[in-house]
């Protein structure tokens, strides 16, 4: 029994040996790990705490030497989903979702990120025109990430969209507007309802057919 505690710790010796720092996780496994260069590798966990007034949070994925990479999730310090969001080089890139106290999705972002050890980058933009058409464009990589795709603004109780942006290159297009939600919504405000089915059903009965006068309550003189 001795001789196989002594070969155990002996065999976990060379993997201890290249973490300049880690802790172990409740699952046994081994979270939080600094390589001998001083970056952080593999699966991490930050914790923050509310202060000042700012909402703490506790967030959750991956890095790859010292940048964040993949999907990182982050959570209340009740353990409530708050945001997913996707990384390349440690920038936001893809998609970003954010929650609210219900669970629900309230915004969700677009965002391209540039690879910081390249002065340019050639990236594929989509021909707003003729959706489907890339074509490659070079540009200066000035460092982080910029808005480029379609931002989605929802109403939280109905999961309605009641905003929509889209931008390329961290420019917003001109044809960004109210019709891009589609044309079975009615306005209300900022909020954008379905139509009501017999709204729907009245058009189509009478699509094409000239139109007529009618009553709407006013009074005139």
């Amino acid at each position: 029994m001795r001789w196989i505690l002594i070969i155990s710790l002996l065999i976990s010796l060379p993997a201890a040996a290249q973490w300049k720092d880690y802790i172990i996780g409740v699952k046994g496994d081994t979270l939080n790990k600094v390589d001998l260069q001083g970056r952080k590798q593999g699966p991490w966990v930050h914790r923050y705490e509310t202060i000042r007034g700012e909402r703490g949070f506790e967030e959750e994925g991956e890095y790859v030497d010292d940048r964040k990479e993949g999907m990182w999730r982050k959570y209340s310090l009740m353990g409530d989903l708050m945001a997913i969001e996707n990384f390349r080089w440690g920038f936001l890139d893809g998609k970003a979702q954010y929650f609210n106290n219900a669970g629900n999705v309230f915004r969700e972002e677009s965002w391209r990120a540039f690879n910081p050890d390249k002065v340019y980058d050639t990236i594929d933009v989509e021909d707003v025109l003729l959706p489907g058409n890339f074509k490659q464009v070079i540009v200066k990589n000035e460092g982080a990430s910029v808005k480029h795709g379609t931002w989605n603004y929802f109403d939280p109780a109905s999961g309605l969209i009641v905003k929509t942006e889209t931008y390329t290159l961290g420019k917003i297009e001109k044809n960004n507007n109210p019709s891009t939600l589609g044309t079975d919504t009615l306005s209300m405000g900022a909020k954008k309802v379905p139509k009501p089915k017999e709204v729907l059903e009245f058009e189509k009965k009478n699509a094409g057919k000239k139109k007529v006068k009618v009553r709407d309550g006013s009074v005139g003189y």
